[in-house]
This record gives structure tokens, sequence and C-alpha cells, in this order.
């Protein structure tokens, strides 16, 4: 694993020097859905600290597992968040980059009060046309954020996306360049402030991600290897 860490660190680097952009703001999340407890540990080895998974199920029984708990790690919830699991989020996780839509907005905001936490928060948007994507459509962007600028318990960082899965990279780096722009413009719009961060890129496309403006990329089979499903098992035709 170490290898491979230190070659996604590498093409960073390189994709950020093609861009102009300094190393020091891309940050790495590890995608450790489908990997167990040894995996996370190896990972959290090379100092790595937050972890990116894709189910709330998994995210418990990690998060609460004798080999994980207290261990310092900050769980963060990548994938799509139904109203109901919105309890063990609120409990569990440091961050939640799946918010798109304002019904699970005031569901998490009710849990975290009863908490008594407050987390952060990306809004998911949705910047291609692919039925198996999930996010917020870009024109209703402005609105939720207006909404979620009065909650408390939700620091909304920035905006995340996942790019169309295609062999055209013309095509994915136009989902990345879109939400760079929406981010952009938005910042200028009330609930706008304080949208520093671009969660965009996996496995396959992290690297036109980062030439477009992404400050986190989300890796999860280039650290720790195939995984035992399918991705299709979580996001058809969207491997991470």
């Amino acid at each position: 694993m170490t290898g491979r860490v230190a070659g996604i660190r590498a093409r960073i680097a390189a994709a950020c020097e093609r861009a102009g952009r300094d190393p020091s703001e891309v940050a790495l999340l590890p995608v450790s859905k489908t990997f167990g407890e040894a995996s996370i540990r190896e990972a959290m080895a090379l100092g790595l600290r937050r972890f990116g998974e894709n189910k709330v199920q998994e995210l418990r029984q990690k998060a609460e597992s004798p080999e994980l708990a207290g261990s310092g790690i900050d769980w963060v919830l990548i994938g799509h968040l139904q109203t109901n699991k919105a309890r063990d989020v609120a409990r569990l996780a440091a961050e939640v980059q799946s918010v798109d839509r304002l019904e699970l907005a005031r569901a998490l905001e009710r849990r975290l009060q009863q908490e008594g936490r407050a987390i952060d928060v990306l809004v998911q948007v949705k910047t291609s046309d692919e039925p198996s994507k999930y996010g917020l459509p870009p024109e209703q962007l402005p609105g939720l954020l207006r909404e979620l600028a009065g909650m408390e318990t939700l620091r909304v960082r920035g905006l995340m996306t996942l790019a169309i899965h295609s062999q055209d990279a013309a095509r994915v780096r136009a989902c990345f360049r879109m939400l760079r722009e929406l981010r952009d413009r938005a910042r200028d719009e009330p609930g706008g402030s304080g949208l520093e961060r671009l969660s965009m890129g996996m496995s396959g496309d992290f690297e036109i991600a980062v030439e477009e403006g992404s400050t986190e990329v989300r890796i999860g089979t280039a650290i720790f290897g195939t995984r035992v499903y399918g991705d299709s098992h979580y996001w058809p035709e969207s491997p991470q």
C-alpha cells in the first residue's frame, strides 16, 4: 500500500504542476468501502485518518468495531443518504459529502441537534445526465445554499460531484469544470461564503479533476486494490 499511496500523491503533484497549483491544496480521501479493518489500519500507518464510506450500515459497523472504535478516525459519508439513516450519521460521521436535498438537510439538522454535534457537509451536485448518478440539479444550488445557511449544525464547506463514466476525457472534464464554475458563482450569492472545497475525482479520473480545481480526490481501488464486490454493487458505472 505504501507504494500505491506514494504513486497517487506523485500523480496529484504532476497534475497540480500542469495546472499551476500547489499539491498541498489537494487532499486524499481513501474510500474504504468493502475493505476490512486490517486494510484501514494499514492506511492509518501511512498517516491517513479520514476514510470515506458509501453505506451507513458499513460506516456504523466499522466505527463501532473493537478494532477501530476510539482510533481517531474521521468517517466521511460519500454515498447517497436516505433520511431514515440520519440518526446514525449524526452520531458517528465527521462529515457528509452527499447532501443533495432540503429534506435530508433538515433530517440531519434535527438529529445533530439531539446529539449536540455539528458536522461539515458538502452539497452533491449532479453534473452528468446519467440516471445512476445522484445529486442536486445545478439550477437548484442557490436555493439550497440559502436554506443551509440558516442551519446551526451543518457547516457547508463546498461541493461534491461524480463525473460521467466515460472514456471521453473531454466529457469527464466538463463535469468537473461545471462544478468549479458553479462554486465560483455561488460564492457571490447568499449562503455561498466559505465554499472552499471541491470534492471531485476518483481512481479513474482524479488527475483531470485536479487540473480542474479539485481540492479533494476520493480514491478507493488505487489505494486498497481490487474490491471483493464489483463497484456496481454500490454505484453502477462509477468506480472509485
